[in-house]
């Protein structure tokens, strides 16, 4: 098994990337098909939700990925604060657009979900806030990173600002205990779940369809952004 240090060298990190993409891209997209298939046709209602229920496929793991794009970030940009590994700037950067997608997609299934569960396609409650304010700081970040790349910064100040975003992360994750909130509660734990079985099944196969196809979005764009690096620098090297 290759250590960080040693996927740090991006021709060995290219190595492992090239054929990983299709597959985490295509498994992931076959896995997200067949569960939201599962999830429309195969599950019954919820007791109480009704058929609104089936929005769950989307918005819990658009939910999971939109905070776990954010947790990607960090933990690139304590690497490369740390170790210095230009591959883990890179990696901040392309986790950055995906996750600031699926953030938004789970602020708009999670509307279409509130809107004939809680009466309001909107409500400035703790989950709904902090998860809105996520989405801007992941623009906020994508701008700093942009930024700082066109005025040849050394990438610590987005790197600083991706470890510092992090505190929205608990925030969200326990907003729905600190504040009385319309969001439901934790429905899935690591001692069980509150979800019908008969309902819960197609979930799984979701969110593990979801994660590897964001994974797989974000294996491309390091690719993409380390070849425009190869490009531009052999391009420095002809004009010398």
């Amino acid at each position: 098994m290759p250590s960080i240090h040693a996927l740090a060298n991006p021709a060995r990190f290219l190595r492992i990337a090239r054929p990983m993409t299709p597959i985490l891209f295509w498994t992931g997209l076959a896995l997200i098909v067949v569960g939201s298939w599962a999830g429309l046709t195969l599950t019954p209602p919820d007791y109480l939700q009704g058929e609104t229920v089936r929005i769950m496929y989307v918005h819990v793991p658009t939910a999971w990925l939109g905070m776990g794009g954010w947790s990607g970030i960090a933990v690139s940009s304590i690497v490369f604060l740390v170790w210095r590994h230009p591959l883990a700037s890179i990696a901040a950067r392309a986790i950055a657009l995906p996750g600031a997608v699926f953030a938004a997609l789970c602020l708009i299934s999670g509307s279409i979900w509130g809107r004939p569960t809680w009466g309001t396609w909107w409500q400035w409650d703790g989950r709904l806030t902090s998860m809105l304010l996520l989405f801007f700081v992941y623009l906020g970040y994508m701008a700093l990173a942009r930024a700082d790349a066109d005025q040849g910064g050394d990438g610590r100040i987005p790197a600083t600002y991706g470890v510092a975003g992090s505190v929205l992360l608990p925030i969200i994750r326990y907003s729905v205990v600190w504040w009385n909130t319309l969001h439901q509660g934790q429905s899935i734990g690591l001692t069980g779940s509150s979800i019908a079985p008969s309902i819960l099944w197609p979930l799984w196969l979701t969110l593990i369809g979801f994660s590897l196809f964001f994974a797989g979005i974000v294996v491309m764009r390091m690719r993409t952004m380390l070849a425009l690096a190869k490009t531009e620098a052999r391009q420095r090297r002809m004009a010398r």
